[in-house]
Protein backbone atom coordinates (compact mmCIF):
# COMPACT_ATOMS: atom_id res chain seq x y z
CA UNK A 1 0.00 0.00 0.00
CA UNK A 2 1.60 3.25 -1.13
CA UNK A 3 1.08 6.36 1.02
CA UNK A 4 1.35 9.82 -0.55
CA UNK A 5 2.73 12.75 1.50
CA UNK A 6 1.48 15.49 -0.85
CA UNK A 7 -0.42 18.25 0.96
CA UNK A 8 -3.16 20.35 -0.53
CA UNK A 9 -5.63 22.97 0.66
CA UNK A 10 -9.10 23.84 -0.38
CA UNK A 11 -9.93 27.31 -1.62
CA UNK A 12 -9.72 29.78 1.23
CA UNK A 13 -6.83 27.95 2.87
CA UNK A 14 -8.99 25.39 4.74
CA UNK A 15 -7.91 21.80 4.88
CA UNK A 16 -10.68 19.46 3.62
CA UNK A 17 -10.31 16.85 6.36
CA UNK A 18 -13.50 14.97 5.38
CA UNK A 19 -12.23 14.66 1.82
CA UNK A 20 -8.84 13.49 3.03
CA UNK A 21 -10.38 10.83 5.21
CA UNK A 22 -12.72 9.66 2.45
CA UNK A 23 -9.79 9.41 0.02
CA UNK A 24 -7.78 7.46 2.58
CA UNK A 25 -10.69 5.07 3.06
CA UNK A 26 -10.91 4.43 -0.68
CA UNK A 27 -7.16 3.95 -1.07
CA UNK A 28 -6.63 1.88 2.05
CA UNK A 29 -5.95 -1.80 1.99
CA UNK A 30 -7.37 -4.48 4.26
CA UNK A 31 -4.95 -5.65 6.93
CA UNK A 32 -4.54 -9.32 7.71
CA UNK A 33 -3.77 -12.28 5.44
CA UNK A 34 -5.34 -12.58 1.99
CA UNK A 35 -7.00 -15.97 1.68
CA UNK A 36 -5.64 -18.40 -0.86
CA UNK A 37 -7.59 -21.45 -1.91
CA UNK A 38 -5.86 -24.62 -0.68
CA UNK A 39 -4.19 -26.63 -3.39
CA UNK A 40 -5.31 -30.15 -4.18
CA UNK A 41 -3.28 -32.73 -2.25
CA UNK A 42 -0.22 -33.72 -4.24
CA UNK A 43 0.51 -37.38 -4.79
CA UNK A 44 -2.92 -38.44 -3.53
CA UNK A 45 -4.81 -41.24 -5.27
CA UNK A 46 -8.15 -42.90 -4.66
CA UNK A 47 -6.93 -46.47 -5.19
CA UNK A 48 -3.76 -48.48 -4.86
CA UNK A 49 -1.88 -50.01 -7.81
CA UNK A 50 -3.59 -53.10 -9.14
CA UNK A 51 -7.16 -51.86 -8.71
CA UNK A 52 -9.25 -53.30 -11.51
CA UNK A 53 -11.18 -50.85 -13.72
CA UNK A 54 -14.10 -53.32 -13.88
CA UNK A 55 -15.90 -55.58 -11.43
CA UNK A 56 -16.49 -59.32 -11.89
CA UNK A 57 -19.82 -60.44 -13.36
CA UNK A 58 -22.27 -63.09 -12.23
CA UNK A 59 -24.95 -65.04 -14.20
CA UNK A 60 -27.87 -63.57 -12.20
CA UNK A 61 -29.95 -60.43 -12.19
CA UNK A 62 -27.85 -57.40 -11.15
CA UNK A 63 -24.79 -59.47 -11.95
CA UNK A 64 -23.46 -57.37 -14.84
CA UNK A 65 -19.91 -56.03 -14.63
CA UNK A 66 -19.51 -52.37 -13.70
CA UNK A 67 -16.89 -50.20 -15.40
CA UNK A 68 -15.03 -47.45 -13.50
CA UNK A 69 -14.43 -44.50 -15.84
CA UNK A 70 -11.91 -41.93 -14.66
CA UNK A 71 -13.04 -38.36 -15.27
CA UNK A 72 -16.64 -39.31 -16.03
CA UNK A 73 -19.01 -36.52 -14.98
CA UNK A 74 -21.98 -37.04 -12.69
CA UNK A 75 -25.52 -35.88 -13.54
CA UNK A 76 -27.15 -33.76 -10.85
CA UNK A 77 -30.11 -36.20 -10.81
CA UNK A 78 -27.85 -39.22 -10.52
CA UNK A 79 -30.55 -41.37 -8.89
CA UNK A 80 -32.32 -41.54 -12.26
CA UNK A 81 -29.60 -43.98 -13.36
CA UNK A 82 -31.43 -46.66 -11.33
CA UNK A 83 -34.33 -46.29 -13.81
CA UNK A 84 -37.15 -46.34 -11.30
CA UNK A 85 -39.92 -43.75 -11.74
CA UNK A 86 -41.13 -44.47 -8.21
CA UNK A 87 -37.66 -43.82 -6.82
CA UNK A 88 -37.35 -40.59 -8.82
CA UNK A 89 -40.67 -39.35 -7.46
CA UNK A 90 -39.70 -40.14 -3.86
CA UNK A 91 -36.35 -38.36 -4.12
CA UNK A 92 -38.00 -35.30 -5.66
CA UNK A 93 -40.60 -35.27 -2.90
CA UNK A 94 -37.89 -35.60 -0.25
CA UNK A 95 -35.90 -32.66 -1.64
CA UNK A 96 -39.04 -30.52 -1.62
CA UNK A 97 -40.73 -31.58 1.61
CA UNK A 98 -38.17 -32.70 4.19
CA UNK A 99 -37.82 -30.21 7.09
CA UNK A 100 -34.02 -30.34 6.95
CA UNK A 101 -34.15 -28.69 3.52
CA UNK A 102 -36.31 -25.84 4.80
CA UNK A 103 -34.00 -25.42 7.80
CA UNK A 104 -30.86 -25.32 5.63
CA UNK A 105 -32.49 -22.87 3.22
CA UNK A 106 -33.48 -20.61 6.12
CA UNK A 107 -29.93 -20.77 7.49
CA UNK A 108 -28.61 -19.72 4.07
CA UNK A 109 -31.02 -16.77 3.93
CA UNK A 110 -29.91 -15.78 7.42
CA UNK A 111 -26.24 -15.91 6.44
CA UNK A 112 -26.97 -13.78 3.36
CA UNK A 113 -28.85 -11.23 5.48
CA UNK A 114 -25.87 -10.94 7.82
CA UNK A 115 -23.64 -10.14 4.83
CA UNK A 116 -25.99 -7.44 3.61
CA UNK A 117 -26.32 -6.00 7.11
CA UNK A 118 -22.54 -5.75 7.49
CA UNK A 119 -22.20 -4.09 4.07
CA UNK A 120 -24.34 -1.26 5.43
CA UNK A 121 -21.37 -0.08 7.51
CA UNK A 122 -19.69 1.06 4.30
CA UNK A 123 -22.18 3.95 4.14
CA UNK A 124 -22.84 6.89 6.46
CA UNK A 125 -25.50 6.55 9.12
CA UNK A 126 -28.18 9.23 9.13
CA UNK A 127 -30.43 9.76 12.13
CA UNK A 128 -33.22 12.29 12.65
CA UNK A 129 -34.86 13.32 15.89
CA UNK A 130 -37.72 15.57 17.00
CA UNK A 131 -38.33 16.52 20.63
CA UNK A 132 -41.17 18.79 21.83
CA UNK A 133 -40.93 19.85 25.51
CA UNK A 134 -42.84 22.08 27.93
CA UNK A 135 -40.59 24.27 30.10
CA UNK A 136 -40.80 27.04 32.69
CA UNK A 137 -37.88 29.14 33.81
CA UNK A 138 -37.81 31.22 36.97
CA UNK A 139 -39.83 34.42 36.58
CA UNK A 140 -41.11 33.43 33.15
CA UNK A 141 -44.32 32.01 31.85
CA UNK A 142 -44.33 28.44 30.68
CA UNK A 143 -43.49 27.85 27.03
CA UNK A 144 -43.17 25.01 24.57
CA UNK A 145 -39.77 24.26 22.96
CA UNK A 146 -39.55 22.33 19.70
CA UNK A 147 -36.18 20.79 18.85
CA UNK A 148 -35.26 18.84 15.74
CA UNK A 149 -31.91 17.28 14.86
CA UNK A 150 -30.30 15.60 11.86
CA UNK A 151 -27.08 13.70 12.56
CA UNK A 152 -24.73 12.05 10.06
CA UNK A 153 -21.93 9.76 11.19
CA UNK A 154 -19.40 7.91 9.11
CA UNK A 155 -16.60 5.53 10.01
CA UNK A 156 -14.07 5.29 7.19
CA UNK A 157 -12.79 1.75 6.68
CA UNK A 158 -9.16 2.89 6.66
CA UNK A 159 -7.56 -0.46 7.51
CA UNK A 160 -10.22 -2.68 6.01
CA UNK A 161 -11.70 -4.05 9.21
CA UNK A 162 -15.21 -3.87 7.80
CA UNK A 163 -14.09 -5.33 4.50
CA UNK A 164 -12.59 -8.29 6.31
CA UNK A 165 -15.78 -8.67 8.35
CA UNK A 166 -17.87 -8.71 5.16
CA UNK A 167 -15.40 -11.18 3.65
CA UNK A 168 -15.75 -13.43 6.69
CA UNK A 169 -19.54 -13.32 6.57
CA UNK A 170 -19.59 -14.01 2.84
CA UNK A 171 -17.39 -17.05 3.42
CA UNK A 172 -19.78 -18.17 6.15
CA UNK A 173 -22.62 -17.75 3.66
CA UNK A 174 -20.74 -19.90 1.17
CA UNK A 175 -20.20 -22.56 3.84
CA UNK A 176 -23.92 -22.56 4.54
CA UNK A 177 -24.67 -22.83 0.84
CA UNK A 178 -22.61 -26.01 0.63
CA UNK A 179 -24.22 -27.34 3.78
CA UNK A 180 -27.50 -26.99 1.91
CA UNK A 181 -25.96 -28.98 -0.96
CA UNK A 182 -24.88 -31.61 1.55
CA UNK A 183 -28.45 -31.76 2.84
CA UNK A 184 -29.77 -32.38 -0.67
CA UNK A 185 -27.16 -35.07 -1.29
CA UNK A 186 -27.70 -36.83 2.02
CA UNK A 187 -31.46 -36.92 1.58
CA UNK A 188 -31.26 -38.33 -1.95
CA UNK A 189 -28.73 -40.95 -0.87
CA UNK A 190 -30.80 -41.98 2.14
CA UNK A 191 -33.94 -42.38 0.01
CA UNK A 192 -32.08 -44.60 -2.47
CA UNK A 193 -30.43 -46.65 0.28
CA UNK A 194 -33.73 -47.17 2.10
CA UNK A 195 -35.50 -48.16 -1.12
CA UNK A 196 -32.78 -50.73 -1.84
CA UNK A 197 -32.98 -52.03 1.72
CA UNK A 198 -36.75 -52.42 1.40
CA UNK A 199 -36.38 -54.29 -1.88
CA UNK A 200 -33.83 -56.66 -0.34
CA UNK A 201 -36.04 -57.30 2.68
CA UNK A 202 -38.98 -58.21 0.45
CA UNK A 203 -36.78 -60.71 -1.41
CA UNK A 204 -35.68 -62.23 1.90
CA UNK A 205 -39.25 -62.37 3.23
CA UNK A 206 -40.44 -64.14 0.10
CA UNK A 207 -37.54 -66.57 0.32
CA UNK A 208 -38.33 -67.24 3.98
CA UNK A 209 -42.01 -67.83 3.22
CA UNK A 210 -41.08 -70.22 0.44
CA UNK A 211 -38.84 -72.14 2.80
CA UNK A 212 -41.59 -72.23 5.46
CA UNK A 213 -44.04 -73.59 2.90
CA UNK A 214 -41.53 -76.21 1.79
CA UNK A 215 -40.75 -77.20 5.37
CA UNK A 216 -44.48 -77.44 6.11
CA UNK A 217 -45.00 -79.80 3.16
CA UNK A 218 -42.03 -81.90 4.24
CA UNK A 219 -43.41 -82.09 7.78
CA UNK A 220 -46.78 -83.25 6.45
CA UNK A 221 -45.07 -85.98 4.44
CA UNK A 222 -43.06 -87.04 7.46
CA UNK A 223 -46.14 -87.21 9.66
CA UNK A 224 -47.83 -89.50 7.15
CA UNK A 225 -44.74 -91.69 7.07
CA UNK A 226 -44.72 -91.77 10.85
CA UNK A 227 -48.37 -92.84 10.89
CA UNK A 228 -47.49 -95.70 8.54
CA UNK A 229 -44.46 -96.64 10.62
CA UNK A 230 -41.85 -95.53 8.08
CA UNK A 231 -40.48 -92.63 10.16
CA UNK A 232 -39.38 -92.18 13.75
CA UNK A 233 -40.97 -89.80 16.22
CA UNK A 234 -37.66 -88.04 16.69
CA UNK A 235 -37.58 -87.20 12.98
CA UNK A 236 -41.01 -85.60 13.26
CA UNK A 237 -39.90 -83.60 16.31
CA UNK A 238 -36.77 -82.38 14.51
CA UNK A 239 -38.84 -81.30 11.52
CA UNK A 240 -41.27 -79.42 13.75
CA UNK A 241 -38.35 -77.68 15.51
CA UNK A 242 -36.77 -76.69 12.19
CA UNK A 243 -40.08 -75.30 10.91
CA UNK A 244 -40.46 -73.24 14.07
CA UNK A 245 -36.96 -71.80 13.57
CA UNK A 246 -37.77 -70.85 9.97
CA UNK A 247 -40.99 -69.21 11.15
CA UNK A 248 -39.10 -67.36 13.89
CA UNK A 249 -36.90 -65.55 11.37
CA UNK A 250 -39.88 -64.08 9.53
CA UNK A 251 -41.13 -61.55 12.13
CA UNK A 252 -37.70 -59.91 12.38
CA UNK A 253 -37.60 -59.39 8.61
CA UNK A 254 -41.13 -57.99 8.69
CA UNK A 255 -40.13 -55.62 11.48
CA UNK A 256 -37.23 -54.34 9.39
CA UNK A 257 -39.56 -53.94 6.42
CA UNK A 258 -41.95 -51.79 8.45
CA UNK A 259 -39.02 -49.67 9.61
CA UNK A 260 -37.99 -49.10 6.01
CA UNK A 261 -41.53 -47.99 5.16
CA UNK A 262 -41.57 -45.58 8.09
CA UNK A 263 -38.14 -44.31 7.09
CA UNK A 264 -39.27 -43.58 3.54
CA UNK A 265 -42.29 -41.73 4.90
CA UNK A 266 -40.07 -39.63 7.18
CA UNK A 267 -37.52 -38.93 4.44
CA UNK A 268 -40.28 -37.56 2.23
CA UNK A 269 -41.56 -35.30 4.99
CA UNK A 270 -44.55 -37.47 5.88
CA UNK A 271 -45.86 -39.58 8.73
CA UNK A 272 -45.96 -43.40 8.97
CA UNK A 273 -49.49 -43.60 7.57
CA UNK A 274 -48.26 -41.68 4.50
CA UNK A 275 -45.59 -44.20 3.48
CA UNK A 276 -45.56 -45.29 -0.18
CA UNK A 277 -48.09 -48.07 -0.66
CA UNK A 278 -46.18 -49.85 -3.39
CA UNK A 279 -42.98 -51.42 -2.03
CA UNK A 280 -39.73 -51.43 -3.96
CA UNK A 281 -38.46 -54.60 -5.63
CA UNK A 282 -34.93 -55.43 -6.69
CA UNK A 283 -36.26 -56.21 -10.15
CA UNK A 284 -37.50 -52.61 -10.42
CA UNK A 285 -34.07 -51.09 -9.81
CA UNK A 286 -31.47 -51.09 -12.57
CA UNK A 287 -27.77 -51.41 -11.82
CA UNK A 288 -25.72 -48.64 -13.49
CA UNK A 289 -22.98 -50.24 -15.56
CA UNK A 290 -20.70 -47.21 -15.95
CA UNK A 291 -19.50 -45.53 -12.77
CA UNK A 292 -17.51 -42.29 -12.42
CA UNK A 293 -14.17 -41.98 -10.70
CA UNK A 294 -13.24 -38.33 -10.24
CA UNK A 295 -9.69 -37.08 -10.39
CA UNK A 296 -8.26 -36.16 -6.98
CA UNK A 297 -8.06 -32.49 -7.99
CA UNK A 298 -11.77 -32.54 -8.88
CA UNK A 299 -12.87 -34.41 -5.77
CA UNK A 300 -11.95 -31.55 -3.42
CA UNK A 301 -13.96 -29.17 -5.60
CA UNK A 302 -16.99 -31.46 -5.80
CA UNK A 303 -17.58 -32.65 -2.25
CA UNK A 304 -19.97 -30.28 -0.42
CA UNK A 305 -18.36 -31.04 2.94
CA UNK A 306 -14.90 -30.16 1.60
CA UNK A 307 -16.19 -26.94 0.05
CA UNK A 308 -17.93 -26.03 3.29
CA UNK A 309 -14.74 -26.66 5.26
CA UNK A 310 -12.82 -24.53 2.77
CA UNK A 311 -15.30 -21.67 3.20
CA UNK A 312 -14.99 -21.94 6.98
CA UNK A 313 -11.22 -21.71 6.58
CA UNK A 314 -11.74 -18.56 4.49
CA UNK A 315 -13.95 -17.06 7.19
CA UNK A 316 -11.31 -17.78 9.83
CA UNK A 317 -8.65 -16.13 7.68
CA UNK A 318 -10.71 -12.97 7.31
CA UNK A 319 -11.35 -12.91 11.07
CA UNK A 320 -7.61 -12.40 11.59
CA UNK A 321 -7.88 -9.19 9.55
CA UNK A 322 -10.82 -8.04 11.65
CA UNK A 323 -8.84 -8.58 14.86
CA UNK A 324 -5.80 -6.83 13.37
CA UNK A 325 -7.82 -3.79 12.32
CA UNK A 326 -9.22 -3.47 15.85
CA UNK A 327 -5.67 -2.91 17.11
CA UNK A 328 -5.10 0.08 14.79
CA UNK A 329 -6.39 3.68 15.03
CA UNK A 330 -10.11 4.16 14.54
CA UNK A 331 -11.46 7.11 12.53
CA UNK A 332 -14.91 8.67 12.58
CA UNK A 333 -16.65 11.75 11.21
CA UNK A 334 -19.85 13.17 12.62
CA UNK A 335 -21.98 16.12 11.51
CA UNK A 336 -25.19 17.38 13.02
CA UNK A 337 -27.68 20.14 12.41
CA UNK A 338 -30.18 21.26 15.06
CA UNK A 339 -33.03 23.70 15.16
CA UNK A 340 -34.87 24.86 18.31
CA UNK A 341 -37.69 27.39 18.71
CA UNK A 342 -40.74 28.07 20.83
CA UNK A 343 -42.96 27.65 17.80
CA UNK A 344 -42.80 24.79 15.35
CA UNK A 345 -42.55 26.98 12.26
CA UNK A 346 -39.58 28.97 13.64
CA UNK A 347 -37.21 26.01 14.16
CA UNK A 348 -35.48 26.60 10.82
CA UNK A 349 -35.84 30.39 10.73
CA UNK A 350 -32.75 32.57 10.76
CA UNK A 351 -30.92 32.46 14.06
CA UNK A 352 -32.44 29.24 15.31
CA UNK A 353 -30.58 26.42 13.50
CA UNK A 354 -27.04 25.53 14.50
CA UNK A 355 -24.69 22.82 13.26
CA UNK A 356 -21.41 21.12 13.98
CA UNK A 357 -18.83 18.89 12.27
CA UNK A 358 -16.26 16.79 14.13
CA UNK A 359 -13.59 14.30 13.20
CA UNK A 360 -12.15 11.83 15.67
CA UNK A 361 -9.14 9.57 15.70
CA UNK A 362 -8.82 7.15 18.59
CA UNK A 363 -6.20 4.59 19.44
CA UNK A 364 -6.41 2.09 22.25
CA UNK A 365 -3.23 2.45 24.30
CA UNK A 366 -3.93 -0.12 26.98
CA UNK A 367 -6.60 -2.78 27.21
CA UNK A 368 -4.93 -5.41 29.35
CA UNK A 369 -3.81 -7.37 26.29
CA UNK A 370 -7.39 -7.92 25.13
CA UNK A 371 -6.86 -6.89 21.52
CA UNK A 372 -3.58 -8.80 21.23
CA UNK A 373 -5.08 -12.01 22.53
CA UNK A 374 -8.17 -11.60 20.39
CA UNK A 375 -5.87 -11.61 17.37
CA UNK A 376 -4.01 -14.64 18.69
CA UNK A 377 -7.33 -16.37 19.21
CA UNK A 378 -8.27 -15.61 15.60
CA UNK A 379 -4.95 -17.06 14.43
CA UNK A 380 -5.53 -20.19 16.51
CA UNK A 381 -9.05 -20.49 15.05
CA UNK A 382 -7.52 -20.35 11.57
CA UNK A 383 -5.06 -23.12 12.46
CA UNK A 384 -7.96 -25.19 13.78
CA UNK A 385 -9.99 -24.61 10.60
CA UNK A 386 -6.96 -25.57 8.49
CA UNK A 387 -6.56 -28.85 10.39
CA UNK A 388 -10.30 -29.56 10.08
CA UNK A 389 -10.15 -28.86 6.35
CA UNK A 390 -7.30 -31.32 5.93
CA UNK A 391 -9.18 -33.90 7.99
CA UNK A 392 -12.26 -33.43 5.79
CA UNK A 393 -10.21 -33.91 2.62
CA UNK A 394 -8.62 -37.09 3.98
CA UNK A 395 -12.06 -38.38 4.95
CA UNK A 396 -13.40 -37.62 1.47
CA UNK A 397 -10.66 -39.66 -0.18
CA UNK A 398 -11.26 -42.48 2.29
CA UNK A 399 -15.01 -42.50 1.55
CA UNK A 400 -14.45 -42.84 -2.18
CA UNK A 401 -11.77 -45.49 -1.79
CA UNK A 402 -13.90 -47.50 0.64
CA UNK A 403 -16.81 -47.44 -1.80
CA UNK A 404 -14.73 -48.41 -4.83
CA UNK A 405 -13.27 -51.43 -3.06
CA UNK A 406 -16.70 -52.27 -1.63
CA UNK A 407 -18.13 -52.41 -5.16
CA UNK A 408 -15.40 -54.83 -6.19
CA UNK A 409 -16.11 -56.98 -3.14
CA UNK A 410 -19.87 -56.82 -3.73
CA UNK A 411 -19.47 -58.14 -7.26
CA UNK A 412 -17.29 -61.00 -6.07
CA UNK A 413 -19.75 -61.77 -3.27
CA UNK A 414 -22.66 -61.88 -5.74
CA UNK A 415 -20.65 -64.15 -8.01
CA UNK A 416 -20.07 -66.57 -5.14
CA UNK A 417 -23.67 -66.25 -3.90
CA UNK A 418 -25.00 -67.07 -7.37
CA UNK A 419 -22.92 -70.24 -7.56
CA UNK A 420 -24.00 -71.23 -4.06
CA UNK A 421 -27.68 -70.65 -4.83
CA UNK A 422 -27.50 -72.70 -8.02
CA UNK A 423 -25.81 -75.56 -6.22
CA UNK A 424 -28.15 -75.46 -3.23
CA UNK A 425 -31.20 -75.38 -5.53
CA UNK A 426 -30.06 -78.55 -7.29
CA UNK A 427 -29.25 -80.20 -3.97
CA UNK A 428 -32.61 -79.34 -2.43
CA UNK A 429 -34.56 -80.63 -5.42
CA UNK A 430 -32.64 -83.89 -5.33
CA UNK A 431 -33.09 -84.37 -1.58
CA UNK A 432 -36.85 -83.69 -1.83
CA UNK A 433 -37.19 -86.44 -4.45
CA UNK A 434 -35.07 -88.81 -2.38
CA UNK A 435 -37.15 -88.10 0.72
CA UNK A 436 -40.39 -88.83 -1.13
CA UNK A 437 -38.87 -92.14 -2.26
CA UNK A 438 -37.68 -92.93 1.25
CA UNK A 439 -34.01 -92.89 0.27
CA UNK A 440 -32.92 -90.19 2.79
CA UNK A 441 -34.08 -89.12 6.23
CA UNK A 442 -35.52 -85.81 7.31
CA UNK A 443 -32.19 -84.53 8.59
CA UNK A 444 -30.85 -84.39 5.06
CA UNK A 445 -33.89 -82.43 3.95
CA UNK A 446 -33.67 -79.96 6.83
CA UNK A 447 -30.00 -79.35 6.10
CA UNK A 448 -30.69 -78.76 2.41
CA UNK A 449 -33.56 -76.41 3.18
CA UNK A 450 -31.45 -74.34 5.54
CA UNK A 451 -28.58 -74.19 3.04
CA UNK A 452 -30.94 -73.07 0.30
CA UNK A 453 -32.54 -70.41 2.48
CA UNK A 454 -29.17 -68.97 3.39
CA UNK A 455 -28.12 -68.99 -0.28
CA UNK A 456 -31.23 -67.12 -1.43
CA UNK A 457 -30.86 -64.53 1.31
CA UNK A 458 -27.15 -64.10 0.59
CA UNK A 459 -27.85 -63.59 -3.11
CA UNK A 460 -30.51 -60.96 -2.40
CA UNK A 461 -28.22 -59.18 0.06
CA UNK A 462 -25.36 -59.23 -2.45
CA UNK A 463 -27.59 -57.72 -5.13
CA UNK A 464 -28.80 -55.06 -2.72
CA UNK A 465 -25.23 -54.29 -1.62
CA UNK A 466 -24.23 -53.56 -5.23
CA UNK A 467 -27.11 -51.12 -5.61
CA UNK A 468 -26.55 -49.48 -2.24
CA UNK A 469 -22.79 -49.08 -2.72
CA UNK A 470 -23.35 -47.70 -6.21
CA UNK A 471 -25.50 -44.97 -4.66
CA UNK A 472 -22.83 -44.50 -1.98
CA UNK A 473 -20.23 -43.89 -4.70
CA UNK A 474 -22.30 -41.09 -6.24
CA UNK A 475 -22.68 -39.60 -2.77
CA UNK A 476 -18.95 -39.93 -2.00
CA UNK A 477 -18.05 -38.14 -5.25
CA UNK A 478 -20.30 -35.17 -4.46
CA UNK A 479 -23.50 -36.04 -6.26
CA UNK A 480 -23.22 -33.83 -9.35
CA UNK A 481 -24.66 -30.62 -7.82
CA UNK A 482 -22.38 -28.55 -10.09
CA UNK A 483 -24.42 -29.66 -13.12
CA UNK A 484 -27.66 -28.30 -11.70
CA UNK A 485 -28.86 -25.13 -13.48
CA UNK A 486 -29.01 -23.16 -10.22
CA UNK A 487 -25.75 -24.53 -8.81
CA UNK A 488 -23.80 -22.20 -6.48
CA UNK A 489 -20.74 -20.35 -7.72
CA UNK A 490 -17.51 -22.30 -7.74
CA UNK A 491 -15.94 -19.74 -5.42
CA UNK A 492 -17.18 -16.64 -3.68
CA UNK A 493 -16.21 -13.51 -5.56
CA UNK A 494 -13.97 -11.02 -3.83
CA UNK A 495 -15.87 -8.18 -2.30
Amino acid sequence: MAVSSTRFRAPGGKRPWPLLLAAAALAGCAVGPDFRQPEAPSGAALTRPGFSPATPSAPVEKGEAQQFLEGMDIPHRWWMLFRSPELNALVDQSLQSHPSVAAAQAALRQAHAYVQAQRGYYLPRVQAGFSPSRQKNAGETPFTLYTTQLAVSYTPDIFGGNRRQVESLRATEEAQRFQLEATYLTLASNVVATAVEQAALIEQIEASRAIIASATRSLDILKKQFALGYAAGTDVALAESALAQFQQSLPDLQKQLERSRNMLAALTGGFPNQAPERPFRLSGLALPHELPVSLPSRLVAQRPDVRSAQAQLHAASAAIGVATADMLPQFSITASGTGAAATFGQMFAAGHPFWGIAAEISQTLFAGGTLLYQRRAAEAAFDQAAAQYKETVIGAFQDVADTLYALQADASALQAAARTEQASTRALTLVQKQLAAGQVDVLALLSSQQTYQEAVISRAQAQANRLADTAALFQALGGGWWNRPDAPLVAAKAD
